[in-house]
């Protein structure tokens, strides 16, 4: 099998992106990071959201929370087409970009549910 450091996809120069499912080390790598950095960050605001700033929670807060889950569904929809290899790869700056959004979300979200600026 050729190198993928050869191929030319049907064009006059060589290409060296690799084709839908092969990954390089450097690419798994930052999918993992910012996906445990994501989740973590996802998961604080949720708890966030129902224990501050007293038991029972706000319905604001858990409405917010909500909207935030439900940017991630589809989001979730995204990566999991982007490894099956039915989205190309160029779909993968946008669900960065979406991830990126749905850390300031989260960001947002502690920020009020703590009450930082009062």
């Amino acid at each position: 099998m050729d190198d993928f450091a050869t191929r030319s996809y049907g064009t006059s120069a060589q290409d060296n992106r690799p084709l839908f499912g092969e990954t390089s080390a450097r690419d798994r790598i930052i999918n993992i990071v910012v996906g445990v950095l994501t989740s973590l960050l996802l998961l604080v605001t949720v708890i966030s959201a129902f224990v501050f700033p007293h038991l029972p929670p706000k319905p604001l807060n858990v409405f917010f929370v909500i909207c935030i889950l439900m940017s991630c569904a589809s989001i979730g929809v995204l990566i999991y087409w982007y490894r099956q290899g039915d989205l190309e790869p160029k779909f993968r700056n946008l669900i960065y970009y979406s991830l990126f959004c749905v850390v300031m979300l989260c960001m947002c979200a502690n920020l009020y549910f703590h009450d930082v600026g009062k």
